[in-house]
């Protein structure tokens, strides 16, 4: 059974680097083809998708958030983290990390497994 867990502080300050880690048990963040992906919940509003690093290393971020993200990974620790630099109170927002599959040639994303959410506060 494939178990995520997210980790990392809960407060940052505007203007620092958001981090946060995710520790997957049960299966290898190098299994074909999966992609380890964060996704986040603003207050009152819905998901957000962040980004990915797949079962290959290689990264993909949201348009709108590609200029402040990195998400990278350790294979040894069979981890993968997402950084987000320039904080500010809009980044406050419960923040998971999944795993997903695509379905379809419109590489539709199917996530399967989800951590059970961290919340991280931006401190104004």
């Amino acid at each position: 059974q494939v178990q995520l867990q997210e980790s990392g502080p809960g407060l940052v300050k505007p203007s620092q680097t958001l981090s946060l880690t995710c520790t997957v048990s049960g299966g290898s963040i190098t299994t074909n083809y999966y992609y380890w992906s964060w996704i986040r919940q603003p207050p009152g509003k819905g998901l957000e998708w962040i980004g990915y690093i797949s079962y290959s290393g290689s990264t993909y971020y949201s348009p709108s958030l590609r200029s402040r993200t990195s998400i990278s990974r350790d294979t040894s620790k069979n981890q993968f983290t997402l950084q987000l630099s320039s904080v500010t109170p809009e980044d406050t927002a419960v923040y998971y990390c999944t795993r997903a599959s695509v379905v379809g040639p419109a590489f539709t994303y199917k996530y399967d497994h989800w951590g059970q959410g961290t919340q991280v506060t931006v401190s104004s």
